[in-house]
């Protein structure tokens, strides 16, 4: 009975060796050299090595959150994508389909201009 197991536990021991031996690789054979350059500032703006408790300013989750949301919004068009022929094709939902996501697109539009107008997507 357990022989059957054995596949699956070669399977899961080479996909521990195929994600953990790039990251092992990576500590021994890179270099280790930090210099001021490594060690600035990068995307957020503020020092990476300070108290993780200092006040963050909230553009940065407002451009973040207001991502997050298109990006889920674009993942609701793929799989209406992948049946837009079996839309046009059917005559019963030929017409539902086209306003479904003009509706959709519509909503999504209207948030976009929100968001524009509100100044949520200018950066000072």
């Amino acid at each position: 009975m357990l022989e059957n197991y054995f596949p699956v536990l070669i399977f899961i021991l080479v996909g521990l060796a195929f994600g953990c031996a790039p990251i092992l690789m990576g500590r021994i054979v890179a270099p280790h050299r930090p210099d001021a350059e490594k060690l600035s500032p990068f995307e957020c703006g503020f020092e990476p090595f300070e108290d993780a408790r200092m006040k963050f300013d909230v553009r940065y989750y407002l451009i973040a959150i207001i991502f997050i949301l298109f990006d889920l919004e674009i993942a609701f068009l793929f799989p209406w994508a992948s049946i837009f022929q079996e839309i046009v094709n059917t005559p019963s939902i030929k017409l539902f389909g086209f306003i479904e996501m003009f509706v959709f697109m519509g909503i999504l539009v209207v948030g976009y201009v929100y968001a524009w107008v509100k100044g949520a997507l200018d950066w000072e």
